[in-house]
C-alpha cells in the first residue's frame, strides 16, 4: 500500500481536489486525481492509496448517492474524517466568449439543480449536457465540445479559461460534504462532537420495520443527522439506509443502540466514527436526562448488584 497517496475525484480543479488541500497533510501526500467515485475508493481497496477524498452529500442536492452506494457494497471501508466546503460556481469560458455567445453548457449533475435558477434568468435557452465532474466539464470546454462550463472559479487556470461570472448559486450558503475514506482500522478517540455512519439493511418488509429500526436509536437518546433510502439492486421494494447519527461507537449510547440494531436487521455496516466539521464539543447539545455515559454505568453497575443479590 502507498502511504504517502491520497485518491481524489478528478480530473484537476474538482471541488474535491479543493476540499483535499483544506487538510494539514494533503501537503505532505502524492495526491492523485481519479475519473469516477468507484476508481478513487477501489484505488484503496486494492492498496494503491492510503486514502481518498469523496463528496457525499450536498446542502442542496442532499446525498451524492454514487458515493453512497459505493460505501455500501464491496469490500468494506471507513470514513476517518469530513471536510465540508462552502460552493458557488463560476461560469468558465474560452478568451473572448460572451454571454450571448453561449448556446451550450456544462457542469457536474449536482451542479445544475443549484444554478438552474440563474441559468434560466441568463441563458434560458442554453442547452445542458452533464459532464464527470465540474472540472471535467472545463476540460470540455477547453477542448470546444461546450461553450461554457460550471464549476470553481480555481479551475480557469488549469483549463486555460477566463471566469465570465463569478459567484452564482442559487441558494445561499451552499456546501457540500466530503469524506476521507480508508480502509478499516480502530476508529480514532472520541471528540465530544462526532457522527457515526452506517448503512442498515431492513429484515422482512412489515409494517413498522422502519420504526423499529428508528426506536433502537430514539430510545437510547440518539439523534440523527441524516437517513436516506437506497435500492439494494435486488428487486423493487429492496432498500437499505445510510444513516448518520450523533456520537461517536465508544459513547454508550450509541454503542448500544448499534447492538440493538445487529440483533433485528439481518446487516449493518459500521462506516466508522469520526469528528464533525466545524463543531466543538461545547457546541453540542447536551444529552437528554437518562442518556449519558456515567447513567449507562451506574445502571449497568444496579443490574450486576441485583443478579448478585446485592440491591
Amino acid at each position: 500500500m502507498s502511504a504517502t497517496r491520497y485518491t481524489y475525484l478528478g480530473p484537476e480543479g474538482t471541488f474535491t481536489e479543493a476540499a483535499l488541500r483544506t487538510l494539514p497533510e494533503a501537503a505532505t501526500r502524492e495526491l492523485v486525481p481519479m475519473v469516477s467515485v468507484p476508481a478513487t475508493l477501489d484505488a484503496v481497496r486494492s492498496g494503491e492509496a492510503a486514502a481518498a477524498l469523496v463528496p457525499i452529500e450536498n446542502s442542496v442536492e442532499g446525498g451524492v448517492t454514487t458515493t453512497v452506494d459505493e460505501l455500501a457494497k464491496g469490500e468494506p471501508l471507513m470514513i476517518y474524517r469530513e471536510v465540508v466546503l462552502p460552493i458557488a460556481f463560476a461560469l468558465l469560458v474560452r478568451p473572448g466568449t460572451q454571454l450571448k455567445d453561449i448556446k451550450t453548457v456544462t457542469g457536474h449533475p449536482v451542479a445544475q439543480p443549484q444554478v438552474r435558477n440563474w441559468l434560466g434568468a441568463h441563458l434560458p435557452d442554453a442547452l445542458w449536457e452533464s459532464a464527470a465532474s465540474n472540472a471535467d466539464g472545463a476540460r470540455l470546454v477547453q477542448e470546444g465540445r461546450f461553450d461554457a462550463a460550471f464549476a470553481g472559479e480555481f479551475a480557469a487556470a488549469t483549463y486555460g479559461l477566463e471566469p465570465l461570472v463569478t459567484e452564482i448559486h442559487d441558494a445561499a450558503n451552499a456546501a457540500t460534504r466530503f469524506v476521507l475514506v480508508g480502509r478499516p482500522a480502530r476508529p480514532a478517540a472520541p471528540t465530544g462532537a462526532d457522527k457515526t455512519s452506517l448503512v442498515i439493511w431492513l429484515g422482512d418488509d412489515h409494517p413498522g420495520a422502519l420504526l423499529e429500526l428508528l426506536q433502537e436509536f430514539a430510545v437510547r437518546g440518539v439523534n440523527l443527522m441524516r437517513i436516506e433510502s437506497r435500492p439494494t439492486g435486488q428487486g423493487i421494494g429492496n432498500y437499505c439506509f445510510s444513516v448518520d447519527a450523533e456520537g461517536h461507537i465508544t459513547d454508550r449510547r450509541v454503542g448500544e443502540a448499534l447492538m440493538g440494531l445487529k440483533r433485528i436487521c439481518p446487516k449493518v455496516r459500521f462506516l466508522g466514527s469520526y469528528p464533525r466539521a466545524g463543531v466543538a464539543s461545547e457546541d453540542v447539545r447536551p444529552q437528554r436526562p437518562g442518556t449519558t455515559d456515567a447513567e449507562f454505568m451506574a445502571a449497568s453497575d444496579w443490574l450486576a448488584r441485583c443478579q448478585d443479590g446485592r440491591f
